[in-house]
């Protein structure tokens, strides 16, 4: 599908959607990222999120609501950063420290003692998120990561993040792990030979993927020049794109590829990102 097949968006209902069902964060970033308001709001909104400890809980990340600093809602946090490319100023001071003492003999993070006591979707009553990849590399990105933090996910790396365990991912969205760490770290051992198959699984699984995951694609090619965009085949972005630009609804918003209503502000917001990036919104 091309462009000129795609419906046209309304931003004005998106907007809406945003400002209606969004939480604290969402929508001042709505209006930084859309309207040309300032930046001091959004990053105000994450420090109430940010505990004493220089972690972050309280519901950050949607689908866990313990107050306490646990790794996954630092990890998503950094992950809006990113994926907005929003300077965090002196938000994550004292965070590499945070982290630093989450670690366990293996590199892995512990989670907080009370994490499943408080509302949590299922997923987590597995365990919770442990894995330091991809927040050492987002805090690498931001000039936040300690060296001793650094060496210690490297070499939990090493251990847990092999070709062959790159070519096991098979659900698009985890592909993540992978791609931030080895696009991040320029000189582990065969880093190069990490990302070609990085990106090969990431291709994989987008051509594999039904229509509802390919929103999750843009976060690992959130531009044109994203070096998976381009060792993509042209028609798997434009069957990607369609999904995008398909996607909203009556309401004004997007839907998650889990249909979880948590998650639409933030899948709505993404969702426009990738049509500007895209340049398929005006």
């Amino acid at each position: 599908m091309n462009q000129s097949t795609s419906k046209p968006i309304n931003l004005t209902s998106a907007r809406d959607f945003v400002y209606t069902h969004g939480v604290l964060w969402e929508r001042p970033l709505f209006g930084h990222l859309f309207e040309g308001r300032p930046v001091e709001p959004v990053l105000a909104a994450f420090k109430a999120y940010k505990n004493s400890d220089n972690g972050f809980g309280h519901g950050l990340e949607h689908d866990i609501r313990c107050p306490d600093s646990h790794p996954l809602a630092l990890e998503f946090l950094l992950g809006v950063l990113q994926r907005t490319e929003i300077d965090p100023g002196d938000l994550l001071d004292g965070t590499a420290h945070w982290v630093e003492m989450q670690r366990q003999e293996d590199g892995s993070l512990a989670n907080p003692a009370a994490v499943l006591d408080y509302p949590h979707a299922p997923w987590w009553n597995e365990g919770g998120q442990h894995i330091p990849d991809a927040i050492t590399a987002r805090l690498l990105r931001f000039g936040s990561c300690s060296d001793s933090l650094a060496a210690s996910t490297r070499r939990w790396v090493e251990k847990n993040l092999t070709l062959s365990d790159i070519r096991a991912t098979d659900w698009l969205f985890t592909n993540y792990h992978a791609h931030d760490y080895f696009f991040q770290v320029d000189d582990f051992p065969g880093v190069e030979e990490l990302r070609e198959a990085t990106i090969a699984n990431i291709l994989r699984c987008a051509e594999a993927a039904p229509d509802g995951q390919h929103i999750s694609f843009f976060d690992l090619a959130p531009t044109p020049h994203s070096p998976v965009a381009l060792a993509a085949d042209p028609a798997l972005i434009e069957r990607c794109l369609a999904t995008v630009a398909n996607g909203q609804q009556e309401d004004g918003g997007w839907r998650d590829e889990h249909g979880l209503s948590q998650w639409w502000p933030w899948t709505t917001i993404c969702s426009l990102l990738t049509l500007r990036a895209y340049g398929r919104l005006d």
